[in-house]
Protein backbone atom coordinates (compact mmCIF):
# COMPACT_ATOMS: atom_id res chain seq x y z
CA UNK A 1 0.00 0.00 0.00
CA UNK A 2 2.87 2.37 0.72
CA UNK A 3 4.14 1.86 -2.83
CA UNK A 4 0.70 2.76 -4.21
CA UNK A 5 0.57 5.97 -2.15
CA UNK A 6 4.07 6.90 -3.28
CA UNK A 7 3.14 6.36 -6.94
CA UNK A 8 -0.10 8.33 -6.46
CA UNK A 9 1.74 11.23 -4.78
CA UNK A 10 4.34 11.18 -7.55
CA UNK A 11 1.56 11.24 -10.14
CA UNK A 12 -0.12 14.21 -8.48
CA UNK A 13 3.11 16.18 -8.56
CA UNK A 14 3.71 15.20 -12.18
CA UNK A 15 0.11 16.04 -13.15
CA UNK A 16 0.42 19.43 -11.46
CA UNK A 17 3.71 20.14 -13.19
CA UNK A 18 2.30 18.97 -16.54
CA UNK A 19 -0.73 21.24 -16.09
CA UNK A 20 1.60 24.19 -15.44
CA UNK A 21 3.54 23.45 -18.64
CA UNK A 22 0.35 23.17 -20.66
CA UNK A 23 -1.01 26.42 -19.24
CA UNK A 24 2.26 28.20 -20.04
CA UNK A 25 2.15 26.90 -23.60
CA UNK A 26 -1.47 28.02 -23.93
CA UNK A 27 -0.54 31.52 -22.76
CA UNK A 28 2.38 31.64 -25.20
CA UNK A 29 0.14 30.46 -28.05
CA UNK A 30 -2.35 33.23 -27.21
CA UNK A 31 0.47 35.80 -27.18
CA UNK A 32 1.77 34.43 -30.49
CA UNK A 33 -1.71 34.83 -31.99
CA UNK A 34 -1.88 38.44 -30.74
CA UNK A 35 1.55 39.21 -32.17
CA UNK A 36 0.62 37.64 -35.52
CA UNK A 37 -2.50 39.82 -35.64
CA UNK A 38 -0.44 42.94 -34.88
CA UNK A 39 2.05 41.98 -37.59
CA UNK A 40 -0.79 41.52 -40.05
CA UNK A 41 -2.06 45.00 -39.18
CA UNK A 42 1.38 46.50 -39.81
CA UNK A 43 1.57 44.80 -43.21
CA UNK A 44 -1.90 46.13 -44.04
CA UNK A 45 -0.78 49.63 -43.08
CA UNK A 46 2.37 49.22 -45.15
CA UNK A 47 0.33 48.13 -48.16
CA UNK A 48 -2.08 51.02 -47.63
CA UNK A 49 0.83 53.44 -47.79
CA UNK A 50 1.87 52.03 -51.18
CA UNK A 51 4.71 49.71 -50.23
CA UNK A 52 5.13 46.33 -51.93
CA UNK A 53 4.51 43.80 -49.16
CA UNK A 54 6.26 40.98 -51.03
CA UNK A 55 9.42 43.05 -51.34
CA UNK A 56 9.26 44.09 -47.68
CA UNK A 57 8.97 40.41 -46.67
CA UNK A 58 12.05 39.69 -48.79
CA UNK A 59 13.91 42.53 -47.06
CA UNK A 60 12.98 41.13 -43.65
CA UNK A 61 14.38 37.72 -44.64
CA UNK A 62 17.56 39.30 -45.96
CA UNK A 63 18.12 41.30 -42.77
CA UNK A 64 18.19 38.02 -40.82
CA UNK A 65 20.93 36.56 -42.99
CA UNK A 66 24.69 36.99 -43.03
CA UNK A 67 25.91 39.62 -45.51
CA UNK A 68 28.53 37.27 -46.99
CA UNK A 69 25.89 34.61 -47.68
CA UNK A 70 23.70 37.18 -49.39
CA UNK A 71 26.58 38.45 -51.52
CA UNK A 72 27.51 34.91 -52.57
CA UNK A 73 23.91 34.08 -53.48
CA UNK A 74 23.55 37.31 -55.48
CA UNK A 75 26.80 36.61 -57.35
CA UNK A 76 25.63 33.11 -58.29
CA UNK A 77 22.23 34.49 -59.30
CA UNK A 78 23.86 37.06 -61.58
CA UNK A 79 26.07 34.37 -63.12
CA UNK A 80 23.00 32.17 -63.81
CA UNK A 81 21.05 35.11 -65.25
CA UNK A 82 23.93 35.93 -67.61
CA UNK A 83 24.11 32.30 -68.71
CA UNK A 84 20.40 32.47 -69.56
CA UNK A 85 20.75 35.82 -71.29
CA UNK A 86 18.63 37.64 -68.77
Amino acid sequence: MADYEEVTDSYKVTASELRQFIERIERLEAEKKDIAEQSKEVFSELKGRGYDVKVVRTLLKLRKRDKDDIAEEEAVLEMYKEALGM
